[in-house]
């Protein structure tokens, strides 16, 4: 038995404050891409159904009772007496089924919808999923689904081994549900709208706000918060409101963002925005790996003779330090690629880094927020 025991880096940061270098132009985007008009949404949609055709993957009635109480219903509805009889429906399975209503969908439209298992079902593959009314959150239905379902995943196997690949419980029904109810939101008779920003920022909201009122002539938008552009109806206006939005939404726009670093210490990765700037820091690195070796030998008395079989423990200790034994320094006015170039070079590895920016961070070298996922 192996245990290994890792001392996370030792870091030393002296800092220095120093004046920062202008920042290089970021590249501008649409409207249509940084902001959505308020009110212009979808809605989501959830439903209870049944999938059947499984080739005995579905659900069974010990564990799912439900099931067996859902075929019953239906075949009552159909005019079929299934009270009091004992099912093994092991071509059946219960599901949920969930969708997007885009804004605007008319009625006869069709939509993607996403199945996935509720019950014990192994796999879903080859099943139809039966009528299913998809409800809003006002309880009205608003699409009805059904269809073949395409399951991306799998499962095999026998007495002794099981493969599974992927989600064999979940798949989707391309066009598989057609809406019944459309939402109400008259966009022509509105006078003002909401531009609503995908990245709170009051920079961008301005720079929004200005672009708008510079190609229109007049001062029709005000940025009144930092996800928030109002935007007016011009006086005597006679085209129709999307007009204005078709042409306002192909308008260019610089969006600014706060200096920001994104770590997820899950899986190592780490995300630094490229208005991140470290003050002149020194870092020095390394690792202190312990590893515990256990290998116990059984001590067994001679033929014949008295005593007992025992288990001799022995333990190996062996205590390595890893990394570079010296001293880096970041120079002045550091920069994204400076920093991460700086970290390369003493071979700092995703993990390890991220220790260093969080430290960086507490020494009140880093101007930029941390974020952890």
């Amino acid at each position: 038995m192996t245990r290994s025991i890792t001392r996370l880096p030792i870091i030393l940061a002296a800092l220095c404050s120093l004046a920062l270098p202008a920042l290089p132009v970021a590249a501008a985007s649409r409207i249509k891409d940084i902001a959505a008009v308020e009110g212009i949404r979808e809605n989501q949609l959830i439903g209870y159904g049944l999938v059947v055709g499984l080739n005995g993957t579905g659900d069974t009635v010990r564990n799912s009772p439900f099931t067996q109480q859902s075929i019953a219903a239906m075949l009552e509805r159909m005019g079929i007496n299934a009270k009091g009889v004992t099912m093994k429906p092991e071509n059946v399975a219960a599901v949920m089924v969930t969708a997007n209503l885009p804004a605007f969908a008319r009625q006869g439209t069709r939509i993607d919808v996403t199945v996935s298992s509720m019950g014990d079902a192994s796999d879903l593959n080859g099943g139809t999923l039966l009528v299913t009314p998809l409800l809003g959150a006002d309880g009205e239905v608003y699409a009805v689904a059904q269809g073949a379902m395409a399951v991306g995943g799998f499962s095999a196997g026998g007495d002794a081994a099981t493969i599974v690949q992927g989600v064999p419980t979940s798949g989707r029904v391309s066009n598989g549900a057609i809406v019944e109810r459309e939402t109400t939101f008259q966009l022509s008779d509105l006078n003002k709208l909401h531009l609503a920003l995908h990245n709170p920022d009051l920079t961008t909201a301005r720079r929004m706000a200005a672009a708008i009122n510079t190609h229109m002539g007049e001062r029709l938008a005000e940025a009144t918060d930092p996800s928030t552009v109002l935007l007016n109806r011009p006086v005597g206006y006679k085209l129709p409101l999307v007009e204005l939005l078709a042409e306002i939404e192909q308008l260019s726009v610089t969006p600014d963002q706060r200096a920001k670093v994104v770590i997820d210490e899950r899986t190592g990765t780490i995300v630094l925005g490229s208005e991140v700037r470290i003050n002149s820091v020194a870092i020095a690195q390394g690792n202190l790996t312990i590893r515990i070796s256990e290998t116990p030998v059984v001590s067994q008395p001679n033929a014949f003779g008295e005593g007992e079989t025992t288990v001799v423990p022995r333990t190996q200790v062996d205590v390595t330090e890893t990394g570079p034994k010296q001293l880096g320094i970041l120079q002045e006015s550091v920069s994204l690629q400076q920093l991460v170039d700086g970290l390369n070079a003493l071979g700092v590895g995703p993990r390890d880094m991220i220790s260093i920016l969080q430290a960086i961070k507490a020494a009140g070298a880093m101007q930029a927020e941390i974020q952890v996922m």
